[in-house]
């Protein structure tokens, strides 16, 4: 579509903000792979992959809680400390590719437009965003990139409100795309349209319960998805 047809399809919207782990990239195996390496280097049984899978887009601390849900406050801190120490080696250690999900590059392109602005909101480090950007042909694309170690963690607002302030756009011209309940529940504690994606880490009815606005099954779908949700 062209420029005014791009305007055209998006209405109101002007930022398009998007997850990062399980919207955009399929990175599941890498962080489970970290996850039970980090577990079993302290000397703790991993935890089971669906739950590493359901802490996927929380902060590092509240992602150790939730997969330790039988432990204490104290278990949890030391826990997280250990994690702390032990983030850059568990970082260089050995990754697979982590393959953008089908589609999702048509539609990050087709947003080209001067007047649309893309940020990414992601539970991640800025250096491992960075990483995934290059890999991909990206460093350049998005305006606005909000992470997990300068922001707090979703469902907080603050990552959705740097984006939109950042962008210059109302609450009102911001929508997030996002698989998970946390991304949901951020966008909307921001005050914006939030769009649930069906092929990442959470369930439709997750997605459902957090208050999504509409749920899509491919990218290609989020226009119609906008022009529906009016």
């Amino acid at each position: 579509m062209d420029g005014a047809e791009l305007l055209a399809a998006l209405g109101s919207i002007r930022l398009v903000v998007f997850d990062c782990d399980g919207t955009l990239i399929d990175s599941q195996r890498n962080i489970i792979a970290n996850v039970e390496r980090f577990f079993s280097s302290i000397g703790m049984v991993p935890p089971p992959a669906d739950l590493i899978r359901r802490q996927v887009g929380l902060s590092a601390e509240a992602a150790i809680a939730g997969m330790l849900p039988d432990a204490g406050p104290q278990v949890h801190a030391d826990v997280f400390a250990a994690f702390q120490r032990l983030r850059p080696s568990l970082q260089q250690g050995p990754r697979q590719a982590e393959p953008l999900f089908p589609g999702i590059w048509d539609l990050v392109e087709s947003l080209d437009h001067p007047e649309i602005f893309l940020g990414i909101a992601t539970g991640k480090g800025l250096a491992s965003l960075q990483q995934v950007l290059a890999e991909h042909g990206w460093t350049h694309r998005f305006h606005t990139l909000q992470t997990g170690d300068r922001c707090r963690g979703k469902p907080h607002p603050e990552m959705m409100l740097r984006a939109i302030a950042e962008a210059g756009v109302t609450p009102g011209e911001a929508v997030m795309l996002g698989d998970t309940a946390f991304d949901i529940g951020m966008a909307l504690a921001a005050g914006s349209r939030a769009i649930g994606v069906s092929w990442g880490y959470h369930t439709r009815s997750d997605l459902e319960q957090a208050g999504a606005h509409a749920i899509i099954d491919q990218p290609g779908e989020l226009f119609a998805a906008l022009r529906d949700d009016v």
